[in-house]
């Protein structure tokens, strides 16, 4: 089946003013708002987060022994009308479902957690050109143009992943698994990292087996910034708006990425990531035990800034 990846993270939210200025902050575009009702925010491919209040009536129901803030669901896009019709045949067979107006279909995984399928809305976009200089390699870029900007306007180009817990990472798996995911990585006892088809981005979706009371809901969800040096500098400016670093930053052992995450006021912690491994048919997963050293190959903390002679 053709997912292509993310489309939208539906969170339903406390402090509406709060989530609006963090994502401003956080670079994504507000696309439609509205005080009461909430709104959409956008990377520059289109897709993004729907937030809307906690108590909308129209919100799929919490996920287990979550509480508010939380996710409330998470939204693929197909790559065209077939595609949607296969996924709603195949999870019709044994749950209820659900089809909007526009056609998104709606229902509720194995775990609890709602997640719904559309025909994928993203766009193309243009971004500034992200090349590199490496000895022994063509230049990335041409001369004299200089790749540090303390001024970059730097924005998420495209939703990335999101991570669930749950209580049976198995079982889990095998729901996805029928919807044409596969398994890229796996921390043992703990659970996979898992693509869809349509896409070759090294997970979209990762999900870690609960081990106690604190581990609901969403764990955390992210965007794709366009470098390491994105990364860094985005996550700088957003340590000096005063948001508080949870982890990082650092670089991923699967999947390679650049991290750095951050608390939000969304109920999961929200990361800026960059340079994802990609992987076809022929790559054979790995699995790990879940430690440290197999999470990260480098990670930093950040402090005040220094320079010569002071």
């Amino acid at each position: 089946m053709n997912i292509v990846g993310l489309e939208y993270l539906v969170f339903g939210v406390d402090d509406m003013a709060g989530a609006r200025q963090y994502l401003h902050d956080y670079g994504l575009d507000e696309t439609e708002f509205d005080e009461q009702k909430g709104g959409i925010f956008s990377a520059l491919d289109g897709t993004g987060l729907i937030v809307r209040p906690a108590g909308d009536p129209s919100l799929p129901p919490l996920p287990p022994r979550a509480m508010t803030p939380s996710l409330r669901e998470t939204i693929y896009g197909v790559a065209d009308i077939n595609t949607l019709q296969r996924i709603k045949e195949n999870l019709e067979a044994d749950r209820e479902v659900r089809v909007d107006e526009d056609g998104t279909v709606h229902c509720i995984d194995d775990s609890g957690f709602g997640i719904a399928f559309m025909v994928t809305r993203r766009r193309p976009y243009e971004a500034r050109y992200l090349g590199f200089n490496v000895p022994g390699q063509p230049p990335g870029r041409r001369p004299n143009d200089c790749a540090a900007n303390p001024d970059e306007v730097i924005k998420p180009r495209s939703l990335s992943h999101v991570v669930y817990f749950v209580d049976d990472s198995a079982r889990a798996e095998a729901f996805y698994a029928r919807l044409g995911f596969v398994v890229t990585d796996r921390f043992n006892h703990l659970g996979p990292f898992m693509r869809p088809a349509g896409t070759l981005d090294h997970h979209t979706l990762f999900m870690i087996e609960r081990k106690n009371d604190h581990m609901i809901g969403c764990n955390h969800f992210t965007f794709h910034l366009g470098s390491a040096s994105e990364v860094l500098q985005h996550g700088w400016n957003f340590v000096n708006k005063g948001y508080k670093s949870f982890w990082g930053p650092g670089r991923h052992i699967f999947g390679s990425n650049y991290f750095w995450y951050f608390n939000s006021p969304f109920g999961a912690v929200i990361e800026f990531d960059a340079d994802m491994d990609l992987h076809d048919d022929t790559w054979v997963p790995r699995d790990s035990d879940p430690n440290a050293d197999g999470s990260q190959i480098f990670l930093f903390n950040a402090r005040e800034k220094w320079a010569p002679g002071e």
